[in-house]
């Protein structure tokens, strides 16, 4: 099934022309001079794949990202998108956001089945941060 035929991805045409145009050419796929961690996450059921690396200031923004995906277009665009909306965030900024901000990002509102494609680049760059600020407390002692 081509993506325009797909029920479960309602949406303007201009909003799917920037969908597919991040699908075909997804920013930030560069590695990361430096990195302070990076985490890949998958969904076995539709096989859509997101690895985030990111580097962080001394104020603990994340200063860079980098982005590879494997999957369908609503997956490999959220990707994309969201490793442009995290820079200069905080973890903690990170962690409010919700699937609306994802869809809200995409310009398209999705079904249950696409909402969780979208939403894996999300609950990707969530849990990488997680650990990041796990790891964090734990060297400063913070975490005992």
């Amino acid at each position: 099934m081509r993506e325009n035929d797909d029920k479960d991805f309602a949406g303007d045409g201009m909003y799917r022309e920037n969908i597919l145009d991040h699908y075909k050419h997804p920013r930030n796929t560069h590695k990361l001079p430096r990195c302070d961690i990076e985490h890949t996450e998958s969904n076995p059921v539709c096989g859509d794949r997101i690895s985030y690396a990111f580097a962080f200031d001394g104020k603990g923004r994340i200063a860079g990202v980098s982005m590879q995906a494997q999957g369908c277009a609503i997956s490999v665009a959220s990707g994309s998108m969201l490793s442009d909306e995290l820079k200069g965030k905080t973890p903690a900024q990170v962690a409010k956001m919700t699937h609306a901000d994802i869809e809200e990002m995409l310009g398209v509102e999705l079904g249950p089945v696409r909402l969780k494609c979208a939403m894996l680049s999300l609950d990707t760059a969530k849990n990488a941060l997680g650990i990041h600020q796990k790891y964090v407390q734990k060297s400063s002692g913070k975490g005992k």
